[in-house]
């Protein structure tokens, strides 16, 4: 009897916590799933089930393809710059400045992750102007001529990557940093006696041992990328004949059908891709952690 009251107690204090989470998360989801379903137009009154149709039209759409791949080589590329120099930054910062200044080094890479993406991505623009940019002065000191980097659409992707990858470089660094925080330095002490050096104890004990928080990093990482959206509006605008087109990505996309071209239904089907992208990946996290644990 006991234990039924305090499961009764406990499910009651957690109802509304569950409500909110289902009306904020759950609802939505379901509204987006619905939508996809219909022609969803806003001008007009007759909003008709038409099935699949919009994801068969979708996935004959060019500027859909161009979306996705856009997406997927931004997010690809952030996720391999973030995750291995956040491992080494947070390495570095671990053993090798084990002092006061620590906390210091800490919060300037972890700064970028809380600033807002506007300011950023418009402080990133000057960086990359062609005309007035320090990054093309930078390189006009080797000898580089300038490039145009919100210009050019291979280049233009390659900012983006490089805006995203700093911004997310902060929170990977943390969550490293927390691994390293819980190593066994018994394995360390013993590792050192056999004579192995730091670069050796890094690759052969760090490596492996943080590979559940590189696994979480990576995914975390991978999925925010999925949802490039600011970055990109800012960054990669029109204002200064960048080329907007080909730096699309299926957020753009999505809000440009819903706002611009008025079909939420078809713009709902996007959302619907995306969403099982993010699930994918999710799912492949949790198996990869899973199997390690069996081996264990």
């Amino acid at each position: 009897m006991l234990k039924r009251r305090r499961l009764i107690f406990s499910l009651l204090a957690i109802a509304p916590v569950i409500a909110i989470f289902a009306y904020v998360r759950l609802f939505p989801i379901g509204e987006i799933l619905r939508l996809s379903l219909h022609k969803w137009d806003i001008l007009s009154k007759n909003k008709p089930f038409i099935g699949l149709a919009n994801f068969q039209e979708l996935f004959g759409d060019r500027l859909f393809h161009e979306a996705l791949i856009n997406t997927s080589i931004i997010a690809f590329g952030v996720l391999v710059i973030t995750v291995p120099l956040a491992m080494v930054l947070a390495a570095l910062i671990f053993y090798r400045t084990r002092s006061r200044f620590a906390g210091f080094y800490e919060t300037t890479i972890f700064i970028p992750h809380v600033v807002s993406l506007v300011p950023a991505a418009m402080a990133w623009k000057w960086i990359f102007d062609a005309r007035l940019g320090p990054l093309n002065a930078l390189l006009s000191v080797f000898g580089i001529e300038p490039q145009a980097w919100l210009f050019d659409p291979k280049l233009s992707l390659i900012s983006v990557i490089i805006l995203c990858s700093w911004q997310a470089l902060g929170y990977a660094v943390l969550i490293y940093l927390v691994g390293f925080k819980n190593l066994p330095k018994s394995l360390y002490e013993a590792a050192k006696l056999d004579g192995a050096s730091g670069f050796q104890s890094f690759w052969h004990l760090s490596i492996p041992l943080l590979k559940p928080i590189s696994l979480y990093v990576g995914v975390a990482t991978l999925v925010s990328a999925f949802n490039v959206y600011a970055q990109v509006y800012v960054l990669a605008s029109d204002a200064q004949g960048a080329p907007g087109r080909q730096v699309r990505v299926l957020v753009l996309d999505m809000l440009e059908n819903t706002f611009r071209n008025y079909r939420v239904g078809y713009a709902a089907s996007e959302a619907v891709v995306l969403l099982v992208i993010v699930l994918i990946l999710t799912f492949i996290q949790f198996s990869l952690l899973r199997e390690k644990g069996a081996r264990k």
